[in-house]
């Protein structure tokens, strides 16, 4: 652990070890506003804890449920998951850590087929619902004006995909990218230095959580700012007439804060005063400062995938994880899909190794074949509390533990991520990342883009809908088109 390392308070632990972070808190307040009014308006006994959801379940009324796990069922799978864990587990062998240097590029790449196509004009349709047009910026979940810097990246990636998949024409393409450029370059940041964790949508006001209206500086997140910053590189190489535009957004940022000795920072105010974190664990930090590299900023330690990373056994894989949890650092050291996804379809995994990635996937469909659970696990918001897990395969210490940032554990909420199974398909194409494929196709489309995910223990889905989701899918979906990875199709100097 690096001696710069401040470990923030418990209570925002999280803060510490990824990014996107604002989706969470954002999701908790979005549901708690809407519980009180719904408590003033009704006397009725609630159902759901919130009218959006309400309004997805009235599509379907009378639709049975499947069963709920039964408790011997419950009681098995926990079982076999906590004989999966084998610790030290088996490392991956020192000639196979390398990133590449020739990205990877996945089998069976090309032309989207006819249903891949529709699963990216259903993901589309989140952001025509949550685009504003005042600004720019898009609701990161579905119908209230708040958004974080990796939600409006989604966004970013989202509208990119939309156009190069023929979903958008040109001309609106432009006209949105230039508008959300535009505002980026020109919204207010966090004293004057970075994007603050929170905007409101509509009026640019930087925010708390769920308090529209409120200004409010709350600091800024390096892990969400890294994400913008490949994004930026990728819009600016591959349509050079708006190259000016993109440098904007950087130049209207004061970066100097953001690394510290190799290693990214992030800040946190409590109680009126500012804290500053190093940020990142492995995964997420990576494939983050990957982004910030591009921009020229030093940040050698926290590239760096080896030098925390020990290796747990599940289910006879050998997966990677960051030996600085929370006992040591008081940061949650998460294993998840979703950085491997994104490292993967963006950079070829030019930021982490594919031999981490290929054990992490390899994990879940052995899980699979143990349990019969299909089992593509990340982070995500719920549409039920606590609002927001990080469905894990390891986290300080447990296997297959889902847990909020709390450290409080909901495993009969763990869920098939929607995102991770699509990801995981385009990257590798086997058999089982078919099957993740079917099922959500089978399970997760709504009207107005697609759910979040499927719950494992309740069997049924998990119908919350946001930016980051849609954005994923889509992204993932150009990468199969295009048959690169994003900033190798776009043009992208490292």
């Amino acid at each position: 652990m690096s001696s710069d390392f401040q470990p923030p308070p418990k209570s925002l632990s999280i803060l510490a070890s990824v990014g996107g972070v604002v989706t969470a808190v954002i999701a908790i307040a979005i549901l708690n506003v809407w519980s009180k009014q719904l408590s003033k308006t009704s006397t009725a006994k609630p159902e759901i804890s919130t009218s959006q959801n309400a309004s997805r379940q009235s599509v379907q009324p009378n639709k049975p449920q499947p069963p709920v796990f039964s408790a011997k069922e419950a009681e098995i799978v926990a079982s076999l998951d906590a004989k999966s864990v084998v610790l030290p587990g088996q490392p991956i062998l020192k000639n196979q850590l390398t990133v590449a240097i020739i990205p990877y590029v996945a089998p069976g790449v090309g032309k989207l087929t006819p249903e891949e196509t529709t699963t990216a004009r259903q993901a589309w349709s989140y952001f025509q619902r949550n685009w504003n047009d005042e600004t720019g910026l898009v609701n990161s979940v579905d119908g209230f004006a708040s958004v974080s810097m990796w939600d409006q990246t989604a966004a970013i990636a989202a509208l990119v995909s939309a156009r190069e998949l023929n979903i958008v024409p040109a001309a609106e393409f432009e006209a949105k990218m230039s508008k959300m450029l535009k505002t980026l370059a020109s919204m207010p940041l966090y004293k004057g230095e970075l994007p603050n964790k929170v905007y409101n949508t509509k009026t640019l006001v930087p925010v708390n959580y769920g308090q529209l209206e409120k200004r409010q500086e709350i600091g800024w997140s390096a892990i969400d700012l890294g994400r913008m910053a490949i994004w930026l590189k990728i819009v600016a190489a591959k349509y050079p007439e708006m190259r000016l535009e993109t440098e904007a957004v950087w130049k209207h940022w004061q970066v100097k804060r953001l690394t510290r000795k190799g290693q990214m920072y992030g800040t946190a105010v409590i109680k009126g005063k500012e804290q500053y974190n190093q940020e990142g664990r492995l995964g997420y930090e990576n494939y983050a400062a990957y982004g910030l590299k591009l921009w020229g900023l030093d940040v050698k330690k926290a590239l760096d995938y080896q030098s925390h990373v020990a290796f747990v056994d599940l289910y006879g894989q050998g997966i990677p994880y960051d030996q600085r949890d929370y006992k040591s650092s008081g940061a949650n050291n998460y294993v998840l899909s979703e950085p491997y996804i994104l490292d993967g379809i963006e950079t070829g995994f030019q930021a982490l190794p594919k031999a981490y990635a290929d054990r992490i996937l390899t994990a879940q469909a052995a899980r699979y074949e143990a349990t019969k659970q299909l089992t593509a696990v990340t982070k995500d918001n719920l549409d039920r509390p606590p609002y927001f897990v990080y469905s894990s395969l390891f986290v300080n210490g447990e296997p297959w533990a889902t847990i909020a940032d709390t450290r409080q554990k909901h495993n009969d909420l763990r869920f098939l991520s929607a995102k991770a199974a699509i990801g995981w398909h385009v990257l590798y194409n086997t058999t089982y990342t078919n099957q993740l494929f079917n099922f959500v196709q089978a399970n997760l489309k709504s009207k107005d883009g697609w759910y979040n995910g499927f719950y494992e223990s309740l069997r049924q889905p998990n119908k919350t809908l946001t930016a980051n989701n849609n954005g994923v899918i889509l992204e993932s979906l150009l990468y199969k088109q295009v048959g690169q990875p994003l900033t190798v199709w776009a043009g992208v100097k490292n």
